[in-house]
């Protein structure tokens, strides 16, 4: 068995205010902890992997395919492979959630030239 803290996710800084760790991973899905910031934006992106999440608290807006859903603690969601999704802190609090993504996942291109997405969420 492995078992991993949020303590010890190793939290890093993936995009101004966005931060990521990674939590328990296996061959088939990874899970990550993640913080976003008041103000910060999680940059608009898509990728391969499906991906479904809970968030544990604070508010975040997300922005899937140009919409916007409002996501609050005890909220759970999920991003289908290859769907357009980004998403912003509007509040005053930090947003704080997991994500499991299938296959598991390594860091985010988002700060490699080129990777980024156009038209992040406002």
């Amino acid at each position: 068995m492995e078992r991993i803290s949020t303590e010890g996710a190793g939290m890093e800084e993936v995009a101004e205010g966005v931060f990521l760790g990674d939590l328990a991973t296996g061959e088939r899905a990874g899970m990550k902890y993640w913080r976003v910031d008041p103000g910060a934006t999680l940059p608009a992106h898509r990728h391969d992997h499906e991906q479904i999440g809970y968030m544990i608290s604070g508010r975040l807006v997300a922005v899937v395919e140009g919409e916007e859903v409002l996501l609050e603690p005890g909220d759970s969601y999920r991003f289908s492979s290859n769907e357009h999704h980004g998403a912003v802190n509007r509040g005053d609090e930090p947003a704080v959630g997991v994500g499991i993504l299938a296959p598991p996942r390594g860091k985010p291109a988002w700060g490699d030239p080129g990777a980024e997405e156009p038209n992040p969420p406002q």
